[in-house]
């Protein structure tokens, strides 16, 4: 069977987690699923870029801002189908597996469930509702990965070139909804331990509610960022 998946990722400073996200996409290799990792950096400083090309992946440089680093490493993405993750996002064993399947037997775009690496019922409380929200809105964030065809991707009109939101305005431009997959992405929970759970989240649904309701991108990375 060729290599169907090409796999997205976009780093900035991201030498204390990238090697974790890549001892997990292993498992991807021996049954050929994995045809290429590729890194989209935004001008690390730190060893992102060395331990990068040591596990093999192509590394693809260019200015700091997510939705551009992640357009540009679409763009050189040359597999039938494309995951992205986040350099902090690390799928559980059998990723491979379920993805394989996925890809198989469904065209639709699909994200995992999202779990955080940090214990406790607050933790618990945000994945459950952004696994909600991807199940009755259709609307997965970055941070729980996304798979799905180039051509779908292509369609959309890919990622585009701003700091924030780039991946909400992807996914509602799809042509078909994203589904779950029935496999967590456990992801770091830095953010959320130093701002607070409970404001944290309500942050975010605030800076999603002013995004749909027209505020741009760029004013609302300089408050996200305060």
């Amino acid at each position: 069977m060729p290599a169907i998946l090409s796999i997205v990722i976009p780093t900035y400073q991201a030498e204390g987690t990238l090697a974790r996200v890549f001892e997990a996409l292993m498992e991807g290799l021996p049954s050929g699923l994995v045809r290429e990792v590729i890194v989209s950096d935004g001008g690390s400083s730190d060893r992102t870029r060395e331990i990068a090309e040591a596990a093999g992946a192509e590394v693809i440089l260019g200015q700091p801002s997510r939705g551009g680093q992640l357009r540009r490493g679409c763009a050189a993405a040359r597999a039938e189908w494309l995951l992205i993750l986040h350099a902090d996002s690390v799928p559980d064993p059998g990723w491979a597996e379920v993805v394989m399947a996925h890809t198989m037997s469904s065209k639709s775009p699909a994200a995992f469930r999202l779990a955080f690496r940090a214990r406790g019922l607050a933790p618990r409380l945000v994945a459950g509702w952004a696994n909600l929200r991807t199940q009755v809105f259709h609307l997965p964030y970055g941070d729980q990965g996304l798979l799905l065809r180039k051509s779908d991707y292509e369609k959309s009109g890919g990622y585009p070139d701003q700091p924030l939101m780039e991946d909400v305005h992807l996914v509602r431009a799809l042509p078909i909804a994203p589904v779950l997959l029935p496999l967590h992405v456990v992801t770091g929970a830095e953010r959320y331990l130093k701002g607070g759970w409970i404001r944290r989240g309500a942050r975010n649904l605030w800076t999603l509610a002013r995004y749909f309701a027209g505020v741009s991108p760029e004013r609302l990375e300089k408050s996200y960022r305060r």
